[in-house]
């Protein structure tokens, strides 16, 4: 399926690496002009020039700290001065922060709901003024199975995550009539950083491949996805072609999730 996304203009968040990075290859090898976000600036500037490879519309790199909500707002008005109005915005940002419920403090859960609910909130009502007066938007909140079928020890990111999910259900309901979507894409077991980084904390005494090989033995599919193939799914979302597909909260993780 061929995607155009020329004249669009996309913000994705957690952009610097994994699947923020992947996500805004894919929109801008597709025609969009694209703003990353990220906090680490030498990162983020090395994955804009790695994007930029095979884009076909602009690439903006703007370091910015999305809980920050003067960092939040300068990086909204960079990202319009530059290219106008946002037309997607792509809430990528998180972590997966998860402890026994007696180590649990407070600020942690606040943090997790502020990184993951609050500040991807904030981005959305920044956005939608003007994606009501062009009646036309497309809004992605990245989620995780967690927020749908939570084991033991997972919060606070399943609870900052279920809550992102009635976020994306609510707005939904609330933005169709001015024909904006809103979606959710729940990551299973996905190569990314966050699994390099454990992979670099084993010591690394086995390959790669080798590291993931029993967490690739829980997935129906055999195997833990890649970070294009998530970036395939959210290019599809914030495309023509889904034109008549909000509220969803898709799955992307090889069958692992027991709850649709």
């Amino acid at each position: 399926m061929l995607i155009d996304l020329t004249g669009r203009t996309a913000l994705v968040t957690g952009a610097s690496s994994g699947l923020g990075k992947a996500v805004a290859a894919r929109l801008a090898a597709s025609g969009a002009r694209v703003a990353v976000l990220a906090r680490g600036e030498d990162a983020l500037a090395a994955a804009a020039d790695a994007i930029r490879a095979e884009a076909k519309g602009e690439v903006l790199p703007i370091p910015c700290d999305i809980t920050d909500p003067a960092q939040r707002d300068a990086a909204m008005g960079q990202a319009t001065d530059r290219f106008g109005a946002v037309d997607i915005l792509v809430n990528n940002a998180g972590s997966s922060r998860r402890g026994e419920v007696e180590t649990l403090t407070r600020d942690g859960v606040v943090e997790d709901l502020d990184l993951k609910l609050l500040a991807p909130l904030a981005l959305i009502q920044a956005v939608v003024p003007t994606m009501k007066e062009r009646r036309w938007g497309r809004i992605v909140n990245v989620s995780a199975v967690v927020g749908k079928a939570p084991d033991g020890g997972s919060m606070p990111t399943s609870l900052s995550r279920a809550a992102g999910l009635s976020m994306t259900r609510t707005l939904s309901r609330e933005l169709a009539p001015w024909n904006i979507l809103v979606n959710a894409l729940c990551v299973g077991k996905i190569k990314s950083g966050q699994w390099e980084r454990r992979y670099e904390a084993s010591g690394k005494a086995q390959s790669y491949e080798e590291f993931l090989a029993p967490v690739a033995k829980t997935i129906p599919l055999g195997r833990m996805g890649e970070a294009e193939e998530f970036a395939n799914a959210a290019c599809f979302l914030v495309s023509d072609q889904a034109s008549y597909i909000t509220g969803a909260a898709i799955n992307v993780d090889g069958g692992l999730c027991p709850v649709a």
